[in-house]
């Protein structure tokens, strides 16, 4: 491949000593702005890769592969033959229904509002990794059979000061009925439920206010009979939840968003009941790709005003190239080719420094995250580089170079109009 003349006598002109220190002094100073700012675009963007990657890796704890929800109101009529009809599908190992709602929480003389949740315990244990996450439990055998158990987050134990062994009074108003004025505890219907476990799992969706009790216990509470107000699905071994959530979406004969009519069902896997957190994160990643963008942008002027006075310094240079009949157009496509140069000379060594710093952060973990380390999922900030962002990152880039190359050559070819 042939490269162009006023390529090869813009890469010497890049190389060569400069008879003016201050325009290498810009020169370089424009080289390592592009670099810097580059270089943040790509360590921010891993970061970005990084918490998103700790909060999918989080998400299969009381995530469940599937969760199926009334696509209009908040229970279904029937949950328990639901559970049934969504079980029978091949890919389903287990189905169970649970019943998510407010209560409120007392123990002695401490009270919280908390999230009820009710589920057969045994079942939930099998669908996610509640038994796993248990930091705090009470002996087996030293339970009372009479009294209703129940699992509740370390938000919770933390607000009431139970342990294992607290027996916790639940209390939710009545659904049906008129309210007593006279009386207005008599609008509240109450339980005690038994402390078993203390669970923490790092999220604070699960672990700010939530209590996990029997089903048929919630439903007492709640006046409720068969209703459940969602459908906690387990896939079999080697199923994934995108193909689980695609087989329940046939059976129970969704109509999806693609035909433009809500189904009755909302079948969501383990990425869309998370939908929420990544968006957030999506939307930070990229508003903050935007404002770094824009401090690239500005370092690029430092590129149109190093070249604008090396085109000043190489003037002489330029009246000798017109003498020899080199056209006015092709002596203003060395400068062009100059801010090629530099804009690539830039973004490259600012890849490689990014990629090298997030390397270091990844393996060696040198900035920490601030908080208690008990509390915190992970230690240092996560960085995961993707190839994506690297190629994204190019396009501003490009668009830089672009812009001054234009503006650059148009500055050469009016001074080049001007030698006589």
């Amino acid at each position: 491949m042939r490269i162009p003349l006023s390529a090869r006598i813009a890469w010497r002109y890049l190389r060569a000593k400069k008879s003016h220190s201050a325009v290498g002094a810009i020169s370089v100073v424009s080289i390592c702005g592009i670099a810097v700012a580059t270089a943040a675009i790509i360590c921010v963007l891993s970061v970005f890769n990084g918490f998103k990657s700790v909060i999918a890796g989080r998400i299969d704890t009381l995530t469940p592969d599937v969760m199926v929800t009334p696509a209009s109101g908040k229970v279904f009529a029937n949950g328990d033959s639901l559970a049934e009809v969504i079980a029978r599908v091949p890919e389903v190992e287990r189905a169970i229904p649970t019943i998510l709602e407010n209560a409120l929480a007392i123990y002695e003389g401490r009270e919280t509002p908390v999230s009820l949740k009710g589920t057969d315990m045994e079942g939930y244990a099998s669908v996610t990794s509640l038994n796993s996450l248990i930091i705090d439990k009470l002996s087996p055998g030293d339970s009372d059979p009479s009294v209703p158990v129940s699992v509740i987050a370390i938000g919770t134990a933390s607000r009431l000061g139970a342990n294992p062994g607290s027996q916790v009074l639940l209390f939710t108003p009545r659904r049906e009925g008129r309210v007593n004025i006279a009386n207005p505890v008599a609008s509240f219907l109450r339980d005690s439920v038994l402390v078993t476990g203390v669970y923490r799992a790092n999220q604070s969706e699960f672990d700010d206010n939530r209590v996990i009790v029997d089903i048929d216990v919630a439903r007492d509470l709640l006046q409720y009979d068969l209703e459940a107000s969602a459908i906690e699905v387990k896939g079999k071994p080697g199923i994934g939840a995108e193909q689980l959530a695609e087989a329940i979406n046939a059976q129970l004969n969704v109509k999806g968003e693609a035909g433009g009519r809500p189904g009755k069902y909302i079948v969501k896997d383990r990425l869309r009941q998370q939908e929420m957190n990544f968006r957030m994160i999506s939307i930070e990643k990229w508003v903050t790709f935007l404002l770094l963008f824009f401090i690239l942008l500005i370092a690029s002027f430092n590129i149109i005003s190093s070249l604008s006075m090396l085109v000043i310094e190489k003037q002489p240079s330029m009246s000798t190239l017109k003498a020899l009949g080199m056209p006015s157009k092709r002596i203003a496509s060395i400068f062009r080719w100059e801010s090629v140069f530099v804009t690539a000379v830039g973004a490259v060594s600012g890849i490689a420094l990014g990629i090298v710093l997030c390397l270091l952060q990844q393996h060696f973990g040198l900035i920490k995250l601030q908080g208690d380390p008990q509390s915190l999922v992970v230690q240092s900030y996560p960085v995961v580089v993707d190839p994506v962002d690297i190629l994204i990152t190019f396009l501003p880039l490009l668009l830089i170079g672009a812009i001054t190359a234009m503006i650059t050559g148009a500055f050469a070819r009016s001074r080049c109009k001007a030698i006589k």
